[in-house]
């Protein structure tokens, strides 16, 4: 009290004196505009010019009304509102899957996470999807209201899958409403987009799908159509084909092997015996003759009582011509009988009827005979085989081409099976992954029941009313004192 008392009486005293002085009264305007300079303007007054105190008190009130009228205003005048506050989150890993079919490939689905990529951002795309007129509109219905919501206030915390959103309403029940309105068409029009996409993959995947199968059906085609024309059923037929002329020739190579190891060994015997297979064979079977034997034992007494006449007697000795004619008669039967088992002339049995067929000679003669049988045996399985190979050699070469033509078509054929099958795979897979391209959204905090209105906000309005009258003030001291601080910035200047 003192203080203001103090203060107050300088004050009246001063204002005494200029009321005392008509020359230094106070006037709002001392002179006229139009004579007022641009450096007046500029510079100021004196800072002990009171005079002036009057503009600057009229410039502070007109400042402050401006100031604080729409302050008031909106204290009074702002409906009364509240606001309701969602959290969302999507989380942030990716999910992959694999199905594999057995010899026919592998289908496999995989989802990178939604934060992967630096040019994409979830969050930001669920914050335009949220303001969209759709969603609101989508709201809006659900609450049984027209047209579309208010666009909610929309926040996104960095470094997070966090997704904040606000709605106001009339009331808290009002605002909590509208909040888990536009949340459910948030969801409902994500789960619609998602659907979407789904079927749009799914009509291109089955276009693609219907030309696989027709590119499979005609493979399929041509291969009957060439099992049919050439009566190879597979690749691995001809493989079996081409396996068997080649064990045919190496078992044609073996016998060829065999026969002259066979053919070696009767050259040895016939020039071993000093006869030939057919007589060796003759020889054989006139001694296996009872009646044979008995004339070559007969002729081998006639021959040994002949000798015996030929030491004793003389040519004409009637002896001996009767010994010489019983051996000449009984070699005449031998020939005849031996001619007659065998067929063969006397000429090339000459030498042979009187060989022995006993012991070890007979043996070879055996030997002799039985390779001679087996070497024809041979020379007959080589023709045959000969004739074989050459049969089998012929398919070999018919087949070659349509061999391999099938080949090619079998790996067509396996190639688009293959690609047939995964497409399938894929669209099945692809069914399981609804979050590839809308990532999912889950509810952390559903919406809330605000306890006290969120406007009008009485204390930020004071605030921002005072700040800017301290701003006000502060303005027009500055503009007081700008003439001494104009001065001292040019004397500055001047003087650097």
């Amino acid at each position: 009290m003192n203080m203001r008392v103090e203060i107050r009486e300088p004050v009246l005293a001063l204002r005494a004196e200029w009321m005392a002085r008509p020359e230094r009264r106070v006037r709002l305007l001392r002179r006229s505009i139009r004579a007022l300079s641009i450096r007046r303007l500029f510079f100021g007054g004196r800072i002990d010019d009171l005079g002036r105190l009057p503009r600057y008190a009229l410039l502070a009130f007109l400042g402050v009304a401006a100031l604080w009228l729409p302050v008031a205003a909106y204290l009074h005048l702002a409906p009364v509102r509240f606001t309701s506050s969602v959290s969302l989150i999507l989380p942030g890993s990716g999910a992959s899957n694999s199905i594999s079919l057995s010899e026919i490939g592998q289908a496999s689905s995989f989802a990178t996470s939604p934060y992967a990529s630096p040019s994409l951002s979830p969050t930001v795309t669920y914050k335009r999807l949220l303001a969209s007129q759709r969603v609101l509109a989508a709201a809006a219905a659900r609450l049984g209201e027209e047209g579309a919501l208010d666009e909610p206030r929309v926040r996104l915390v960095d470094q997070t899958g966090l997704v904040i959103f606000e709605m106001r309403g009339d009331g808290p029940e009002d605002a909590q409403a509208r909040a888990e309105a536009l949340t459910a068409a948030f969801l409902a029009d994500l789960e619609a987009l998602r659907r979407d996409e789904q079927t749009r993959r799914a009509d291109s995947a089955h276009a693609a799908i219907a030309d696989y199968e027709s590119a499979v059906a005609e493979i399929r085609r041509a291969i009957t159509r060439l099992q049919r024309d050439s009566g190879l059923s597979s690749p691995e037929q001809y493989a079996e084909i081409v396996r068997d002329r080649e064990a045919l020739a190496a078992r044609l190579r073996d016998l060829e092997a065999s026969l002259q190891q066979t053919a070696s060994r009767v050259a040895s015997l016939e020039t071993v015996l000093g006869v030939d297979a057919p007589i060796a064979a003759a020889a054989l079977k006139l001694h296996a003759d009872p009646e044979f034997r008995a004339l070559a034992a007969a002729m081998s007494a006639a021959s040994a009582e002949l000798a015996a006449a030929r030491g004793e007697f003389g040519e004409r000795h009637p002896v001996l011509v009767q010994a010489r004619d019983h051996y000449s008669g009984t070699l005449g039967q031998m020939e005849a009988r031996a001619v007659a088992l065998t067929g063969v002339s006397v000429d090339r049995l000459a030498g042979t009827i009187d060989l022995g067929a006993e012991g070890a000679r007979a043996s070879l003669l055996s030997d002799l005979v039985r390779l001679v049988a087996e070497r024809h045996g041979l020379a007959e399985e080589r023709a045959v085989l000969g004739e074989k190979l050459e049969a089998a050699d012929a398919r070999v070469t018919g087949l070659m081409e349509a061999a391999a033509r099938l080949d090619d078509l079998k790996r067509d054929y396996q190639v688009a099976e293959a690609v047939f099958a995964s497409a399938l795979a894929r669209v099945d897979t692809s069914k399981a992954d609804l979050f590839a391209s809308y990532p999912l959204v889950q509810v952390l905090e559903r919406a809330s029941l605000p306890d006290s209105p969120s406007s009008p906000r009485t204390l930020i309005a004071i605030v921002a009313g005072v700040a800017g009258t301290l701003c006000l003030l502060v303005a027009l001291a500055l503009a007081w004192l700008r003439r001494p601080v104009i001065d001292w910035l040019i004397r500055k200047v001047t003087s650097a």
